[in-house]
């Protein structure tokens, strides 16, 4: 509907159920008086009593005499979901299905949203423009590839519920569903049978979710004990797959055993050309044995009941869900 257009008493309508959906508001909580309206917003009082009597003719308000008027039907939490997935284009380079885990999971998650009978779609969105009035028409959105440039200010007035997925933001509203290595790097540095080199390629692409993968492999090599070197060093695989250099010149300083990390998909076969016999482990979903295992259909059975269950109470705070990934030699 283009507001801008529509009689009064519609407007009103669209506002304020934007607004209780904003503010969380459940069966049986009491809305604004006729006279709390009137001081929020430049609607006449004919029109306010216009909207509050089409709204309880529709069922979704009821009007008390002498106690006010109550929520009887929340129309963004009922059975039909609107469920979208935006990735950052400023991050994922060449496109979402250019990148291997993107396009798994992207797949994942629509058949998962779809086959419960709800709606599924995809979009993007930048560091500064954020599709606002796209979202606000869905009941949830996942993002991911949020960075310290992304802008955020959108989050304490977003309407619709927000998450984000393969990361870690912690506000009050969102809920982060991240994939938690910790285990997993253990696991790998407990298999080696002898001393092992081992480097890790960390993203230049700054965001929460990389400084934690970052610091739980020095935490986890640190566990290991003197055995296990451990080299780090920068490479950006989303925006600038082709400067390899920083890769190849530390494949020769360090000599590694192992490689993992963030790295592009072209890079497994440059890695082996010029380190015969390295294994590799990338982050990657739906990936074969041996190394890191996160099986797509296991995610999303944990991550998409949990955004139902979230939509149901807006009211709850936002949280930190991690799914294991898990190693195997």
């Amino acid at each position: 509907m283009n507001t801008q257009l529509a009689p009064r008493h519609l407007r009103l309508r669209e506002l304020l159920l934007h607004r209780w959906k904003a503010d969380g508001l459940q069966v049986g909580d009491r809305i604004e008086s006729q006279n709390e309206i009137a001081r929020f917003c430049d609607f006449s009082l004919i029109t306010i009593v216009k909207t509050l009597k089409d709204l309880e003719a529709d069922g979704i308000i009821r009007r008390q005499v002498g106690k006010g008027s109550f929520l009887v039907r929340a129309p963004w939490t009922e059975a039909h979901h609107r469920v979208g997935f935006f990735y950052n284009r400023d991050v994922v380079g060449g496109g979402i299905f250019d990148n291997d885990f993107y396009t798994r999971l992207v797949v994942a998650l629509e058949k998962a949203v779809v086959s419960d009978g709800h709606e599924f779609i995809l979009g993007s969105f930048t560091n500064a423009k954020m599709p606002m009035a796209v979202w606000e028409a869905l009941d949830v959105v996942l993002l991911t590839s949020i960075t310290g440039e992304t802008r955020l200010d959108f989050l304490d007035t977003a309407a619709t519920q927000v998450s984000v997925i393969d990361q870690t933001l912690v506000h009050p509203k969102v809920h982060s569903y991240r994939l938690d290595y910790d285990d997993a790097f253990r696991e790998m540095f407990r298999s080696f049978d002898g001393p092992r080199k081992v480097l890790y390629l960390d993203s230049e692409i700054a965001s929460n979710e990389q400084k934690r993968r970052r610091d739980a492999i020095v935490k986890a090599r640190e566990e290991c004990g003197p055995d296990c070197v451990l080299e780090v060093i920068k490479v950006n695989q989303e925006r600038e797959p082709e400067r390899t250099a920083p890769l190849l010149e530390a494949l020769q300083a360090h000599a590694p055993d192992v490689v993992l990390g963030y790295m592009h998909r072209d890079w497994k076969a440059l890695i082996r050309d010029h380190a015969p016999g390295v294994r590799i482990f990338s982050y990657g979903i739906d990936n074969a044995a041996p190394g890191f295992v996160v099986r797509s259909d296991e995610w999303m059975e944990d991550i998409v009941p949990k955004v139902y269950a979230n939509l149901a109470n807006r009211k709850a705070r936002g949280a930190v869900h991690g799914f294991p990934a898990r190693f195997e030699p």
